[in-house]
């Protein structure tokens, strides 16, 4: 079992790897293991925005799709300054008025120098997010596929065939 976990993290891209919290949580979770072989949805959330209302949105995308290979992670930020500074407070508005069940991760940035390893591959690759409920489309080999800004919303046709494009792959 040790040579295919080590196998599997030297297949593993360097920006995937390493430890997050899950929001309002003691519990860690890698990465690397959460998205193994699976098309990605990665999103910069917050949970005092206009755009907050998405989570139900997206939260009906994994739900559709989670049986055919659609992993939803969501990178709580508050570089915009619209993150509840409660950390119990934004999991209620996630957990309790959206009732999202994808993986929602603790506050991390995701702008700048003091952004985690995902995003600053991201902002490289695919632009830095002007603003929350950024989305980015990733690849089952953890290459970015595609990213679509705040006004692209999850119900959206053209991010639904992404997402479909990329799961008949």
């Amino acid at each position: 079992m040790g040579l295919i976990t080590s196998v599997a993290a030297a297949a593993c891209p360097d920006y995937l790897q390493g430890e997050y919290r899950k929001l309002h949580s003691n519990e860690k979770i890698t990465l690397c293991q959460l998205v193994e072989n699976k098309t990605v949805l990665v999103v910069n959330t917050a949970s005092h925005c206009g755009f907050t209302s998405q989570f139900k949105g997206l939260e009906a995308l994994y739900q559709t799709y989670k049986d055919k290979g659609l992993v939803v992670v969501g990178f709580a930020s508050d570089d915009f300054n619209q993150e509840d500074k409660d950390e119990e407070k934004a999991a209620g508005i996630c957990f309790l008025n959206f009732g999202v069940t994808f993986t929602m991760l603790a506050p991390t940035h995701v702008c700048g120098d003091e952004a985690n390893n995902l995003f600053q591959y991201l902002n490289r690759e695919a632009g830095t997010p002007k603003w929350n409920f950024n989305k980015y489309l990733l690849g089952k080999d953890g290459k970015v596929i595609q990213h679509f800004g705040s006004m692209t919303g999850p119900d959206s046709d053209k991010l639904k065939k992404a997402i479909e494009l990329e799961l008949s792959r």
